[in-house]
């Protein structure tokens, strides 16, 4: 696994967060961005 980067381009608001939670993005660690 790779660790979560807030800067990281490759992850959209609508895609699922890359933290493993199932939760999309900006539900889970997009908020703190």
């Amino acid at each position: 696994t790779q660790p979560v980067s807030r800067t990281s381009p490759k992850v959209g608001r609508n895609e699922p967060c890359p933290c493993g939670s199932g939760k999309k993005f900006k539900h889970c660690h997009g908020k703190l961005t």
